[in-house]
C-alpha cells in the first residue's frame, strides 16, 4: 500500500516538474523573441541592459498612452 502511494506521489511530482519545466521553456522562448524584436525595431543590439532599460523608460509613458485598444487587454504574463 505504501509503495503504491509512493509511486503515485512520485508520478504527481514528476508531472508537476514537467509542467513547470514546460512553462519555463515557453517563458524563456517568449522573452528571447521579444528581446530580438526590441533589438530589431529600436536598433538596441549594442546597448547594455541598463541603457536598454533607460531607453524603454524614456518612451514607456508615451507608448502605453497611445497603445491601440486591441493591445490594451494583453495579459500581464504574456
Amino acid at each position: 500500500m505504501k509503495e503504491k502511494m509512493d509511486r503515485e506521489d512520485f508520478k504527481l511530482r514528476q508531472s508537476k516538474y514537467y509542467e513547470n519545466r514546460q512553462a519555463r521553456k515557453a517563458r524563456s522562448r517568449r522573452l528571447i523573441q521579444k528581446g530580438a524584436l526590441l533589438e530589431k525595431y529600436f536598433q538596441a543590439n549594442n546597448l547594455s541592459v541598463e541603457q536598454t532599460e533607460e531607453l524603454l523608460k524614456t518612451f514607456a509613458d508615451y507608448v502605453n498612452a497611445h497603445k491601440p485598444d486591441k493591445l490594451k487587454n494583453d495579459q500581464p504574463n504574456n
